[in-house]
């Protein structure tokens, strides 16, 4: 029959897709379980600059500013004062977004491996029941569930997470850019770091 290489090669190919699927269920459960460790560790950090705030201490300000103070003792050979302040706030602005890509990285990546963790005992579990297996079956259904919903938990906290950050680091960069206007003002220069609103 001409179908019979068809049905072989779609059997062939979906026996593959499975036994793919089955190599990746562990380490799928292993990443949501290091996800929530990562969460954990957000947290830690996140309640430490919160208190450091609450005491009036913003550590990337202060970084900067240390650096604004030593780009004010130029050396022979030195770009001008402007293209040193710039410099220094463009690092922070690039040190404020690399500590949110943390943080970001779980609000994309949190669905994601809670949607793998829930398709692929779901198909462990169908097997299950073809196999008349309803132990089986109900474990595998008990696993998909909770991937979903740890996925869509850590996704959602650090979603939460990242707002406040974002607030936390526009203002500071605004502040970093107010104090290198002031540095350049003080120092005779004409300020343009920071674009005046219309």
């Amino acid at each position: 029959m001409p179908t019979l290489p068809t049905d072989a090669a779609i059997h062939s190919l979906e026996t593959l897709l499975y036994s793919i699927s089955n190599v990746m269920y562990l380490p799928v459960l292993l990443g949501i379980a290091a996800l929530v460790l990562h969460m954990l560790l957000c947290f830690g950090t996140f309640g430490a600059e919160w208190l450091e705030r609450r005491r009036g201490v913003r550590m990337l300000v202060a970084t900067a500013r240390q650096e604004m103070n030593a780009a004010l003792t130029a050396q022979e050979g030195d770009p001008p004062l402007d293209a040193r302040l710039e410099r220094v706030v463009q690092r922070a602005d690039t040190a404020g977004v690399r500590r949110l890509d943390g943080v970001r990285f779980v609000v994309r990546v949190g669905p994601a491996l809670g949607l793998m963790g829930t398709l692929i005992p779901m198909g462990i579990s169908l097997a299950g029941l073809a196999q008349g297996n309803l132990p089986k079956m109900a474990e595998s259904m008990t696993t998909a569930f909770t991937a979903t919903v740890v996925g869509l938990a850590c996704s959602v906290t650090a979603y939460v997470l990242t707002l406040v950050r974002e607030h936390w680091l526009r203002s500071d960069l605004t502040e970093i850019a107010y104090q290198a206007e002031s540095l350049l003002a003080s120092h005779g220069a004409r300020p343009h770091l920071v674009r005046a609103e219309a």
